[in-house]
């Protein structure tokens, strides 16, 4: 009896204590708002221009976001887009978009992170990892030459 006596406040006491916050309705509220790595959301520094893009939700731009933030010099190529090598390579998904739009971020082959400020006709194939929401100005922040850029969580 002194067994029972003494096990029987122990699951009591254990019970009462548990009283946590309320299970979460949906998935949102699973979402740590203050884990940047969920978000979709990065922002795209130029000089003192920041563009605020959309990832896509591949295996590419989940791995891009795991490098951020970064500074990084992009090259002029083409009078169309800026490119930059990175260390390694990230997953590739590659098909021909036909069309390059202003503001869409790309990678070539499995290194080339690419960012196009105009729009025009294409052959090549890419990895798309997603778009500056509104490219209104992009091409005159990057310019004409090499321009430094700074991308990071929002």
């Amino acid at each position: 009896m002194a067994i029972i006596a003494f096990v029987f406040p122990l699951v009591i006491g254990t019970a009462c204590d548990n009283e946590g916050p309320l299970p979460a309705t949906n998935a949102q509220d699973i979402v740590d708002e203050n884990d940047d790595h969920m978000k979709d959301t990065i922002t795209i520094h130029v000089g003192d221009k920041v563009f605020s893009a959309t990832l896509l939700d591949n295996a590419a731009a989940t791995a891009l976001k795991a490098m951020l933030p970064f500074t990084i010099n992009m090259t002029e190529l083409n009078g169309n887009e800026k490119f930059f090598r990175l260390p390694g390579n990230l997953p590739t998904s590659a098909s021909n978009p036909t069309t390059i739009n202003s503001g869409d971020l790309m990678l070539w082959g499995s290194n080339t992170l690419v960012l196009f400020y105009e729009t025009f006709s294409t052959s090549y194939s890419y990895t798309k990892l997603g778009r500056i929401d509104s490219p209104t100005g992009l091409a005159a922040a990057l310019g004409t030459g090499n321009v430094t850029v700074t991308i990071d969580f929002q």
